[in-house]
């Protein structure tokens, strides 16, 4: 098949798609990654106003083991934003890698030195946003030990 001169932007578009498309999917899961910390701070959220009112509500000796579990809610909520924060800025960093990917394939110019710098930053973030869910379940494990 002889290519002509129109048929190259169709080319050049097809190629962006196609290059285009992996990280797409690498927003889906982070996407669901999103959810899944939200919905944490929300339950995390939802404990501390339940200790908030226990605490009013109860003697001192109570009231000071209230304040150490709203201490480790404290510490989690912290975790568990920054993970947040992390998350969204690795789906920030992959949307512009596709968008620079997109402009690089059909302007037929080569963006790399731009994109892998970006690629690797998001996937940094995304592991920092990782580790701070990892320390945050662990946070959690160990005060729903000492309950017990």
């Amino acid at each position: 098949m002889v290519l002509t001169a129109p048929d190259a932007p169709v080319i050049g578009l097809a190629k962006a798609i196609h290059l285009s498309v992996a990280p797409v999917f690498l927003l889906t899961g982070i996407s669901g990654l999103l959810g899944v910390l939200s919905n944490r701070l929300a339950r995390i959220i939802d404990r501390a106003n339940v200790l908030q009112e226990a605490e009013e509500l109860s003697d001192i000796s109570g009231s000071r083991r209230l304040r150490l579990e709203l201490g480790v809610q404290k510490q989690r909520i912290g975790l568990i934003n920054r993970a947040i924060t992390c998350c969204t800025l690795t789906a920030l960093l992959v949307s512009l890698v596709v968008a620079v990917v997109f402009i690089s394939a059909v302007a037929w110019i080569d963006l790399a030195p731009i994109v892998v710098p970006l690629f690797v930053v998001a996937m940094l973030s995304l592991m920092g946003a990782l580790l701070l869910l990892l320390r945050e379940v662990q946070l959690a494990t160990n005060q729903v030990r000492r309950r017990f």
